[in-house]
């Protein structure tokens, strides 16, 4: 593989290219790796920025749908955009349906969009492993708006906001007790909130929804990266196509603010070093593949399950035989 040639066409815009790129790196061959590595060196001077959004929010809540509106809605005004969703893989078989084309139908047929389903895989905070070096691949294929969509709400979603400029969290009316679904971990991440399906015989429960929030976000500590009147709740309907321009001003202003004040720099230097710490963490666990190591960790486990030896002695045994190597 050429990866002087393949870097060219994916700074040209070629969406075949971008596709074999991302391929690429969400590959675990260490040949691969090596080769995604040196792709990702060649890209990373190319000088594009693309706004990065991170989207989660609760199973049902319309995020495929709230993407294909939006995305068409920024395509319509002559922007270029990526979507990279994550659909959550079998514990059993590994596999994923991977249907995010299928369910973004009119999206997918447009010429200046990119969608990419990932499977998520074994990894955990509702994105793929490689989704961040996806990200930078869309970024410097010259893609405006990179929309990264999580597997759906929880505690571990906040993943995604390490990897992009905001975070937005999609939730539903008449979900419940939903202040009480969505814990506070990913409210206090949320640079957004949004309302979905706003519309029919849901628009007074979604007004009143949104409205909860409001409140809520009211009583959260104000971060030194929002101005005055963010995070902020808002009302939308991605069937209607209703609020999505009034979302969009509401991310654009917010990210031009950070920028102006030297915020939104200061995020993305604080993520590249996340990912660093994070990429030296996934190597050190890489080393227990290795079959000397499974060896070792088998005859530890077998010792620990006879009771022969503490469970915290055997690790403190296995992490001083991975110091040595």
């Amino acid at each position: 593989m050429n990866i002087s040639d393949l870097a060219c066409k994916v700074i040209a815009g070629d969406r075949r290219a971008l596709a074999r790129a991302v391929t690429l790196v969400e590959s675990s061959r260490a040949d691969h790796r090596e080769l995604a590595a040196e792709l990702l060196e060649k890209l990373r001077g190319s000088g594009r920025e693309s706004l990065r959004i991170g989207l989660s929010g609760t199973p049902g809540v319309g995020k495929s749908t709230f993407i294909e509106s939006f995305g068409m809605m920024l395509t319509g005004q002559g922007l270029r955009v990526a979507v990279l969703a994550v659909d959550p893989s079998s514990a059993r078989s590994g596999g994923s349906i991977l249907g995010d084309k299928t369910r973004m139908e009119r999206l997918a047929r447009d010429p200046n969009a990119f969608i990419r389903p990932s499977p998520s895989q074994t990894q955990l905070g509702g994105v793929a492993r490689r989704s961040r070096e996806a990200v930078a691949l869309c970024e410097a294929a010259g893609f405006d708006v990179v929309l990264v969509e999580t597997v759906g709400v929880g505690q571990s979603e906040t993943m995604v906001a390490e990897m992009t400029d905001l975070f937005v969290l999609l939730l539903a009316p008449a979900g419940g007790d939903e202040l009480q679904g969505v814990k506070r971990g990913i409210m206090e991440m949320a640079d957004l909130i949004l309302v979905n399906k706003a519309d029919g015989a849901l628009l007074d429960t979604a007004t009143r929804t949104r409205a909860d929030y409001s409140g809520a976000l009211r009583l959260l500590r104000k971060r030194p990266q929002d101005p005055e009147g963010f995070p902020q709740a808002m009302s939308v309907s991605a069937v209607a196509e209703t609020g999505l321009a009034e979302a969009w001003q509401a991310m654009t202003t917010l990210a031009d603010w950070r920028r102006t004040e030297g915020h939104f720099a200061a995020i993305r230097a604080a993520q590249a070093r996340f990912w660093f710490r994070e990429e030296v963490r996934q190597g050190l666990l890489a080393q227990l593949d290795a079959p000397e190591m499974q060896a070792r960790m088998a005859a530890l486990g077998a010792a620990v399950a006879r009771g022969d030896v503490a469970p915290a002695t055997a690790a403190r045994d296995m992490l001083a035989v991975l110091r040595k190597g």
